[in-house]
């Protein structure tokens, strides 16, 4: 499978493009990375260096790419961290426009946006840009529980509810919903689930929650969901693969104690998934 994927870029670290590429290619993905910023570390740090890319330089990137009779080739389109807000228009504009060369080309949007615990991170401008105009082109889009919340303005407190606001969502446009970082009342204190949903069929997966967090997990679920995705049509199988190959990078990287993902040390673990987790259909 060839990927697009357009969204930041680290030069320290992996969150975004950093996050997202590598694990690709080691699941055997032909991976193009466009950049929204080029930051030398994630903001979580609290200070950077490096500038957010204009969209109109993200938009020549693309007409380059399109100049090699390129557009054919992309089996899907993965975004992620916007930057800009400008951006959302350059995104929906090159879905257009290599779903027009290949009709069979997906469009994967991980809406970036904040977490529980956080909030809200970006820019005030991006969750209504998102949620308006980039998830309605989307086939996929892979949002944790509270960005899901936002996105559909719904309560996911309990399963029913993350349910109802994913069917919400399907509404709005994309039919395969890979919603992470799922808790509701039943969920076991040491447990976290991920839940996805393509079309009528819903998968549940739960894995050890680990004591910690580390920027750049989402990105690296979301690429993985939706290389397996594009690659099998099988939700439950992507589910079951990136269940497995996340769980094992965060594994490695708590018992490192380090404050970055250890990705190229994890580097089998998305090239051959372990597949210990089961995912129940719901």
């Amino acid at each position: 499978m060839t990927i697009l994927s357009i969204q930041s870029h680290v030069t320290y670290g992996h969150v975004g493009n950093s996050a997202a590429v590598f694990p690709l290619q080691r699941a055997g993905h032909e991976v193009w990375p466009v950049h929204t910023v080029n930051f030398s570390n994630h903001t979580g740090y609290g200070d950077w260096g490096g500038p957010m890319i204009p969209a109109s330089d993200v938009t020549s990137i693309i007409d380059g790419i399109e100049k090699r009779g390129a557009f054919p080739q992309i089996d899907a389109i993965l975004s992620g961290y916007q930057g800009g807000a400008d951006i959302a228009d350059a995104i929906v504009e090159t879905v257009r426009r290599i779903k027009a060369a290949n009709p069979k080309a997906l469009y994967a949007c991980d809406p970036v946006m904040g977490n529980a615990k956080s909030g809200c991170f970006v820019s005030d401008e991006i969750p209504p840009l998102l949620r308006d105009r980039v998830v309605p082109v989307a086939d996929i889009i892979t949002p944790n529980q509270f960005e899901l919340g936002y996105l559909t303005d719904s309560e996911v407190g309990t399963l029913e509810q993350t349910l109802a606001a994913v069917k919400k969502a399907q509404e709005i446009g994309p039919k395969t919903v890979l919603v992470t970082s799922v808790k509701r009342p039943e969920t076991a204190d040491d447990q976290i689930e991920m839940l996805a949903v393509d079309g009528d069929r819903a998968f549940l997966v739960s894995t050890p929650l680990l004591p910690f967090k580390r920027n750049g997990s989402g990105d690296v679920t979301a690429a993985l969901f939706t290389g397996h995705y594009t690659e099998t049509s099988d939700v439950k199988e992507s589910l079951r693969r990136t269940a497995s190959s996340v769980y094992d990078l965060l594994e490695n990287t708590y018992e490192a104690d380090t404050a970055e993902l250890q990705l190229v040390q994890s580097q089998d673990v998305f090239a051959h998934p372990r597949m210990q987790f089961d995912a129940v259909e719901l």
